[in-house]
């Protein structure tokens, strides 16, 4: 479990009593700087954002450890941060005029519930990636930093799991994300980004969700999107396979 630290330092409080308040004058020379613990300094130096390869470093020194979900970054649904995603989800395609509208979507059959989501490893049987290499693949949210460059995750998305199999003939990559963003701009933002690098894209509803996939010569790529109970964009991306 991803954790986040607070830190603080507690000073020593000078002319705490009576008598020391006396001895207090405008010009009496300055107190000595105190010493500070190197355990808390080490501590106050620590890297402060979660970082999943510090996921699980060492935390006796800390001064107060808050427990946080498995989210890297954690999720910001302000409409600040809202904005900011979608401006540079706009970059990432080159434009609003280059971002392309969504095909209508076609029938795929009825999905699990939203409260039986498949996982990561079904998702990428279920996008034609293989039994083998689905089992074989490693989990980690740097998986999450490792996907191809036309599928990143979706702007200031917050990654909730992720795996992935770089054996050849695999090249597999599979993350869950969510974002406050709507799913539908989600949907144009893959839709557009698989065209761009020479993929077909289709939309499909099975049950709740959205399914938008496409392939290019030997690789594959597939979004499972849909709005979760609070209205967040709930989002499983998996890719496999080597273009041509």
């Amino acid at each position: 479990m991803a954790r986040m630290r607070a830190r603080s330092i507690r000073w020593g409080m000078l002319c705490a009593t009576p008598l020391a308040l006396a001895g207090c004058g405008a010009d009496d020379p300055p107190a000595p700087e105190p010493e500070i613990d190197p355990a808390v300094l080490a501590a106050i130096n620590d890297p402060i954002l979660v970082d999943p390869d510090l996921s699980r470093q060492n935390e006796g020194n800390a001064a107060l450890t808050v427990n946080i979900d498995n989210a890297l970054p954690l999720e910001n649904r302000t409409q600040r941060a809202i904005e900011a995603a979608r401006e540079e989800a706009v970059e990432l395609v080159g434009g609003r005029d280059a971002m392309k509208a969504l095909p209508p979507a076609g029938k795929s059959g009825e999905a699990a519930p939203l409260a039986a989501r498949l996982s990561l490893a079904q998702r990428a049987i279920l996008s034609g990636a293989g039994d083998e290499c689905a089992a074989r693949a490693q989990g980690g949210f740097i998986w999450a930093a490792r996907m191809p460059q036309a599928f990143p995750l979706y702007p200031r998305s917050a990654a909730q799991d992720a795996m992935g199999n770089a054996s050849p003939g695999c090249a597999l990559r599979a993350a869950a994300f969510r974002t406050p963003v709507p799913l539908g701009e989600v949907l144009a933002f893959y839709h557009t980004r698989a065209l761009g690098a020479g993929y077909s894209s289709s939309r499909a509803a099975m049950g709740e969700e959205q399914v938008l996939r496409g392939t290019r010569g030997r690789a594959a790529f597939a979004v499972y999107a849909r709005t979760g109970p609070d209205g967040a964009s709930e989002v499983d991306l998996v890719t496999w396979g080597q273009p041509r």
